[in-house]
């Protein structure tokens, strides 16, 4: 399934700095640091400049991805209208069968974070739950099988 270009303004932003960050800061430091191993003579056994020029690779392929995916990204911005619904960029409040309560954001698949219970918009809970309001129970096929949610709450942080 092709991912979608959708991302919150935070999300964007995010990208945007680390790119910068790649770019005007670390890639010069790396590659004056390249420069001065090159400089010490044989560079087969030399592992500042082998490392060095690993890490620019990295780099360079990082800045690479980063300036495409944000061209082709897609920011979306809370809009009052979608108050009551579960869309893009939404807090979720869920209750499973069990009575167990968890709260889930629905972000971009490049802003999607466990740790913080940021789902990407591409999975299987996030898109049974888009359009969906507070009451409504929601059944999604997960890897362990079919599950039922009950939304009991829903907000955006602005």
């Amino acid at each position: 399934m092709p991912k979608s270009n959708y991302i919150t303004r935070s999300g964007w932003n995010k990208l945007d700095q680390e790119l910068k960050f790649l770019w005007k800061e670390e890639r010069p430091k790396v590659t004056q640091a390249v420069s001065d191993a090159a400089a010490l003579g044989d560079r087969s056994e030399n592992a500042e400049y082998i490392y060095g020029k690993r890490r620019l690779r990295e780099i360079d392929r990082r800045v690479r991805f980063l300036t495409k995916r944000l061209e082709v990204l897609q920011i979306v911005d809370y809009h009052p209208r979608q108050e009551g619904k579960i869309f893009f960029g939404a807090w979720v409040s869920l209750e499973n069968e069990n009575g167990e309560e968890s709260q889930y954001r629905i972000v971009g698949c490049d802003e999607f974070d466990p740790a913080k219970n940021w789902i990407s918009i591409d999975s299987p809970v996030a898109r049974a739950l888009i359009g969906k309001e507070v009451d409504d129970e929601v059944k999604v096929h997960t890897p362990s099988g079919l599950v039922t949610l009950l939304v009991n709450k829903i907000w955006y942080e602005i």
